[in-house]
């Protein structure tokens, strides 16, 4: 049985009682469920943004604000809900962000405006599924030490396994059925599986153990140090979050409608999004024991390479074989950059603000999906070919490098004693 936190017995408690224990792993499997669950939201628009733009009588640009809209609404969210989550638990937060997704599936069907489409994607949809990202990273962070880097991941890994499945399961809903069938039926699965997997997760961290074990030093068994000030290294994490999201949405937000638009269908470009997504899990797990052994910058600085590379791979090749791979080989290569920007927050800046840290750096990489999710169709609208857009993400991408290799520089890691 897991040990009792009662604030009784919190004096008594110390940290070894709890972290890595059985309980923290029971969590962390409750929050990738959640997870996955909740954050449909961010990948089903994606499958049913051709049917959005042909039935609003919109181009692909403003058909693209709807996802924009979800990434601001989940952008801002990792910051408020971050903060919140500091002072008082993530019982609360996931509770009304289980209300709010459920929600906002089912208003997004009864609407006839798609600006207001748009606006339950951000303020529901988009704020609701915030708390399963930052925010439940954050919270697992710390239930653990020896394996922090891999429960990080683990817990941001919910957000694709939400992509693999989701685009699959709706799919063929879509296809013959409609976005709004689709839309209403996930409405129903997501409010009767998600309420009893929040109860699970209402147990806080002992507040004066963490007080004492955690103080203003991270918790974990490599500790950073670099000559940067720590808003230094915020604000260059943050730019380095936009550049790297800016390129990651060109394939992840587009790919559906990509592959529409070369003639193989939606349903094949969201199976493309699932097995993209599906390699982004097995990155985000192996970047979770690669930080563990060398660091969170030299884990997001590899991802970022190969992300790179993944994007010029576009460029010359557009068949349905090929696009496969690709799509697999990009996901093997980005998936564990968000996570990592996480891990660096608890490796360098203090773990009392971890929350709120982690929350800004995620607003900034969401900002990077949603200014680059735009622009990618902004770009296709203007040149009615989507290679400029895998263009401008390649420069984005080469952005990020070289701000981490400038961190990288400045910083170095060293043993913490367990």
């Amino acid at each position: 049985m897991p040990p009792s936190f009662s604030t009784a017995s919190q004096q008594r408690v110390s940290p070894t009682d709890y972290l890595d224990s059985r309980y923290s792993w029971i969590r962390l499997f409750v929050s990738v469920l959640l997870a996955t669950l909740g954050s449909g939201g961010m990948w089903s628009i994606i499958v049913i943004l051709p049917q959005v733009q042909d039935e609003f009588g919109i181009n692909r640009g403003e058909a693209s604000l709807a996802f924009t809209a979800v990434m601001i609404g989940f952008g801002l969210g990792n910051l408020i809900v971050g903060r919140l989550v500091d002072r008082f638990g993530i019982f609360i937060p996931l509770l009304l962000s289980c209300l709010l997704i459920s929600g906002g599936f089912y208003l997004s069907t009864v609407v006839s405006s798609f600006w207001l489409f748009s606006v339950i994607q951000g303020t529901m949809i988009g704020l609701g599924t915030s708390t399963l990202f930052g925010p439940l990273m954050s919270d697992i962070s710390h239930w653990f030490f020896k394996r922090l880097g891999i429960a990080i991941a683990t817990a941001a890994s919910g957000n694709y396994f939400a992509g693999c499945f989701w685009p699959l399961f709706i799919k063929d809903i879509v296809a013959t059925e409609g976005w709004r069938d689709a839309y209403s039926l996930v409405s129903i699965i997501l409010l009767a599986t998600m309420l009893p997997l929040v109860l699970m997760l209402r147990r806080k961290v002992p507040s004066k153990v963490h007080a004492a074990s955690a103080a203003d030093q991270p918790i974990q068994t490599m500790r950073g140090e670099t000559d940067l000030q720590p808003n230094m290294l915020q604000g260059l994490l943050v730019i380095a979050g936009i550049g790297c999201c800016v390129a990651m949405s060109m394939p992840q937000v587009h790919i559906v409608a990509y592959s529409d638009d070369l003639g193989y269908g939606i349903e094949r470009g969201a199976e493309m999004l699932s097995l993209m997504l599906a390699g982004g899990i097995i990155s985000r797990l192996a970047s979770g024991f690669l930080a563990d052994l060398f660091g969170g910058i030299k884990t997001l600085l590899l991802g970022s390479v190969l992300q790179c590379i993944g994007l010029i791979l576009y460029l010359p090749f557009d068949g349905l074989t090929a696009l496969y791979i690709i799509s697999f080989i990009f996901g093997l290569s980005q998936g564990g950059i968000v996570p990592s920007y996480a891990i660096i927050v608890r490796e360098y800046l203090p773990a009392r603000e971890a929350g709120q840290r982690v929350g800004l750096v995620i607003l900034a990489t969401v900002a990077g999906m949603a200014l680059g999710g735009w622009l990618s169709g902004l770009i296709y609208d203007l040149t009615q070919s989507y290679r400029a857009a895998f263009i401008n993400g390649i420069g984005w991408n080469l952005l990020n490098i070289g701000i981490m290799t400038f961190v990288l520089w400045r910083s170095r890691l060293t043993l913490q004693p367990s």
